[in-house]
């Protein structure tokens, strides 16, 4: 099973046209959330009608950045992971949109007892960790997904905790445009591909209880 997994788009449906040869080839493409910056349905609408050129087959997010018309449009079309558990040829897609609370405030924000509170009621639904894939638009704390230059971690304590003791096979997210890269807590391979307005995006595979991932930049 082959996976795009991208980001922060932030209104920049050019950006998808640049990928969509990749995008053409995968059987699952993968949004982290920030669609829009502070966008509406309509602004939405743009991004994922681009993507729908190219992939029908999508599983979104909202970010931080994304106010409460975004996410109620991706439950609108039933491509949303927000806090939803979905199988796919075996794999589990589980997702959450949102961040911790960010400088001036954005829309969709979450506290650490929130995020603490939904994973809990979530590891209630796990079955098989092994296949369990997260999509959230906020990184767990202390990875390269959540450094800031200057070396400043801002990812979540909660998801850290729930990724140590569950172990999913992947965790694609984003939020943090200085934090590209790919990191590991345990077992669990952590990506963020980067703004895919500046260029990243991942490309993944599935292979039974494996994935590899590798960080792409369109030119």
């Amino acid at each position: 099973m082959r996976l795009i997994a991208l980001t922060d788009i932030h209104d920049n449906a050019s950006s998808i046209n640049r990928i969509g040869r990749q995008l053409m080839e995968a059987d699952l493409v993968l949004v982290a959330g920030d669609i829009t910056t502070f966008g509406n349905k309509k602004d939405a609408q743009r991004i994922i009608e681009t993507l729908y050129n190219y992939n029908q087959n999508i599983l979104a997010v909202p970010g931080n950045c994304d106010p409460p018309d975004v996410g109620l449009y991706l439950r609108e079309l039933n491509i949303s992971l927000d806090n939803v558990m979905r199988e796919i040829n075996g794999y589990y897609f589980w997702g959450l949109g949102g961040s911790l609370p960010a400088p001036g405030g954005t829309p969709n924000e979450l506290t650490e007892k929130q995020f603490e509170n939904i994973l809990n009621s979530l590891s209630k639904q796990i079955k098989e960790p092994q296949n369990l894939i997260l999509l959230i638009h906020q990184p767990p704390f202390n990875t390269r997904a959540d450094c800031l230059y200057g070396n400043e971690h801002v990812g979540s304590f909660a998801l850290r905790r729930f990724v140590e003791q569950v172990q999913p096979l992947a965790y694609f997210t984003g939020h943090i445009h200085e934090g590209k890269g790919i990191d590991f807590i345990g077992k669990t391979v952590i990506v963020n591909p980067g703004p895919l307005r500046n260029g990243g995006f991942a490309s993944a595979k599935l292979e039974g209880h494996s994935i590899k991932v590798e960080i792409k930049t369109w030119s």
